[in-house]
């Protein structure tokens, strides 16, 4: 039996799966709310216990960098490590990843019905493949074949320094490069806590009003991407939303084709995460396509590169499994 887990700052899923069996369909699976544990040990004691299923080893995809077995969530006080979740939760053989790098390691096993195309391209067969998750933060990992199957790699790309592709960007950094002190990295603008940040400058800088009503959500909400984006789209949208979701989705364009080119991502190019599923119809836009291509003597090979956005929400949890399933 394998345990895998998706450990988040807000929530930690944990499944059960028996690897000779369909390695995409857990025989069990509960959802944990991060908060309410002082460690992930806590959670995972409390679920063995209740379950009582003898476990052959564990993988864990977590929210944060992962350096020789040992980790840290970004947004929670937690400190894992290998060693010590094997000891204290009598677990024979644990590994903990990225969580990019859990979300990587499901997409060469993903099916049809769980992507979404935005580019068909000419996938080369055993190419380099890229994947980009703008969620809260903007995550990344890429894979590579190994002559038997892909294996997948961490990076932490998200935080290399936002290069702007037309004036309006450079303007926009610069707004942003006094609000972040000098350095301000793509995750600032091509994440799900960028897009406040697109906002901010947008009504600072007179390019469309803000209606009292949204002004008053935007006030009260505790996190105000999900209203920004909301409003960006359907019958009644806010034109300074609008503006705001277009230019992001026109930033991650540009970032997903740098990604490509570093890693020569002829296999394709993923974009996982929680909010490219619920913009499709603006990725699907110009305001992706175009930046994603121009890219001037490269433009050719960039409209070869397949583009695809990843639906299945247990992608990471998914992944965690296959990379325990090489512990077994």
């Amino acid at each position: 039996m394998l345990l895998a887990g998706d450990i988040g700052g807000t929530k930690t899923i944990l499944a059960l799966f028996d690897p000779e069996n369909d390695p995409n369909q857990p025989l069990q699976e509960r959802r944990f709310s991060s908060h309410d544990y002082a460690s992930l040990e806590a959670i995972i004691r409390e679920y063995l216990t209740d379950i009582a299923v003898e476990v052959d080893a564990a993988a864990f995809g977590v929210a944060g960098p992962v350096t020789d077995g040992h980790a840290q969530i970004t947004n929670l006080p937690w400190e894992m490590d290998e060693e010590t979740l094997s000891a204290e939760c009598n677990l024979p053989r644990v590994k903990l990843v990225n969580d990019l790098v859990a979300t990587a390691s499901a997409v060469p096993h993903l099916a049809t019905t769980d992507l979404e195309t935005l580019n068909i391209g000419e996938r080369v067969e055993t190419g380099t493949i890229a994947v980009i998750g703008p969620g809260t933060g903007l995550g990344m990992a890429f894979l590579t074949w190994n002559g038997t199957r892909y294996q997948a790699y961490p990076s932490e790309g998200g935080h290399s320094a936002f290069s702007p592709s037309s004036e309006f960007e450079l303007e926009l950094l610069r707004y942003l490069f006094k609000k972040f002190n000098g350095h301000v990295s793509t995750e600032r603008v091509a994440s799900g806590s960028g897009i406040p940040n697109i906002y901010g400058y947008f009504k600072e800088a007179g390019y469309a009003s803000e209606p009292q009503w949204l002004a008053d959500a935007l006030a009260e909400a505790d996190d105000p991407t999900p209203i920004i984006v909301e409003n960006a789209q359907g019958e009644n949208s806010d034109d300074l939303c609008v503006l705001t979701l277009d230019t992001f989705v026109s930033i991650l364009g540009a970032e997903s084709a740098d990604v490509a080119l570093t890693y020569l991502a002829t296999g394709g190019v993923y974009l996982a995460g929680g909010i490219p599923p619920r913009i499709l119809d603006t990725l699907k836009s110009e305001h992706f396509y175009r930046p994603f291509v121009t890219k001037g003597r490269f433009s050719n090979m960039m409209k070869r590169i397949p583009v695809h956005v990843v639906l299945n929400p247990k992608t990471a949890l998914l992944g965690a499994a296959r990379v325990g399933i090489t512990l077994l």
